[in-house]
């Protein structure tokens, strides 16, 4: 089970990327399953994509179930009031930086590999996958002082 280890948790996290298909939802669910209940996280889209069966995949190789979600768009989300925003690729952090140009809220971006760009057998696919969750795993742990590690 996860333990959170740091004092300084915001209440509201959004992770965005281009299509809320791959990187925002993976690293959604790894706040989630490492904070618990002790912050809000949600993940977005600029534009809406396709459920992608490899993150479904790879994050159940660890215990997170992603299956039921549903990709979405920043403009649908219920609420913008987080605490952090952090974006995982260039139009997504333009798009969130617009957004919050007048709230007091932190717009962090962290470049993440597109593994969905990935070319050659199954197994070569779903490398690029693991290590794109491993290193949002690592990178979350790391920036929220949690402890905590895959599996259940």
């Amino acid at each position: 089970m996860a333990v959170a280890g740091g004092p300084h948790l915001p209440g509201a996290v959004l992770f965005a990327c281009s299509m809320n298909a791959v990187r925002s939802p993976m690293a959604a669910a790894i706040l989630r399953h490492l904070a618990g209940h002790r912050t809000y996280v949600e993940s977005a889209g600029v534009r809406a994509g396709e459920p992608d069966p490899f993150v479904i995949a790879v994050m159940d190789e660890i215990g997170i179930d992603l299956s039921d979600h549903e990709p979405h768009t920043i403009a649908e989300l219920y609420d913008s009031c987080f605490d952090l925003v952090i974006t995982l690729t260039p139009e997504a952090h333009h798009q969130a930086l617009e957004m919050t140009r007048t709230m007091a809220v932190d717009v962090v971006y962290w470049p993440t590999f597109d593994p969905t760009l990935a070319e050659g057998s199954r197994e070569q696919k779903l490398a690029a996958y693991r290590q794109v969750r491993d290193q949002l795993f690592s990178r979350i742990k790391s920036h929220f002082h949690l402890k905590g590690s895959p599996g259940v």
